[in-house]
């Protein structure tokens, strides 16, 4: 008996490990936010898996479009534009406000990815800070563009841009017509100033690269947003 007790205890300590094993298999079919083998979709919470899921959208346009299907989102989807490192495939507009506040100018048409990005935002940091700070919705979006073919400014590194991957947002529109813009507004000490700033810090880990007037004097006047595929997963926060 005294041989077999080596054996019995790594018996239960198998057994222990498996029960452990289905336990997780399960909690991961019940959050699947948290799987990254999970399929994406629009309606569920940020989990750990969230950040390369959408990052994973940016190459397939079947997929991230699929998603939008499935959460009954109107779209209208822009043709493809551009050759090589500057060809964006995925440009969309959406058709009404459920997901994103209405862009000004409305024909940004940033990539599929990045619109999925921008509807978790939207939900999840925009809104309830807009709540929190002014008790009122965000309705509209200001944004710079999405496309353009170009490398990142003082690098040779092509930008985001160049497929669409990428917005810069300037300026907040509440519902009682108040603006907060980056340009005008995040360096006062008021609530104006707080909401902009708790909007970057509670985006980080969201997108690949969340780029501030803190980052440098070129973004003074906007957020750049974007979903960059990197090694490793890694995300910008500035």
């Amino acid at each position: 008996m005294k041989s077999l007790r080596p054996y019995l205890i790594w018996f239960g300590i198998a057994v222990l490990l498996a029960l452990a094993a289905i336990g997780a298999m399960q909690w991961l079919r019940d959050h699947p936010e948290h799987d990254p083998t999970a399929r994406f979709e629009l309606a569920q919470p940020r989990g750990w898996a969230t950040h390369a899921k959408l990052v994973a959208l940016a190459g397939d346009d079947s997929a991230c479009f699929a998603a939008f299907d499935r959460a009954k989102a109107g779209y209208l989807r822009r043709p493809a534009i551009g050759n090589g490192v500057c060809r964006a495939s995925q440009r969309m507009i959406l058709t009404g406000d459920a997901f994103v506040p209405t862009m000004h100018p409305a024909n940004a048409a940033p990539g599929c990815a990045m619109t999925a990005g921008l509807a978790l935002w939207n939900r999840d940091v925009v809104q309830p800070l807009a709540r929190e700070y002014f008790g009122q919705k965000v309705v509209a979006l200001e944004n710079l563009g999405s496309y353009n073919c170009r490398k990142i400014a003082g690098k040779q590194a092509q930008s985001e841009h160049s497929t669409a991957n990428a917005i810069d947002i300037s300026a907040f529109v509440l519902a009682d017509g108040t603006r907060i813009s980056l340009l005008n507004d995040w360096g006062d000490a008021d609530a104006r100033s707080e909401f902009l700033h708790a909007v970057r810090d509670r985006s980080c880990g969201l997108f690949s690269t969340l780029l501030s007037p803190d980052h440098n004097a070129a973004h003074a006047n906007h957020f750049h947003l974007d979903m960059a595929v990197r090694t490793a997963g890694w995300t910008v926060c500035r």
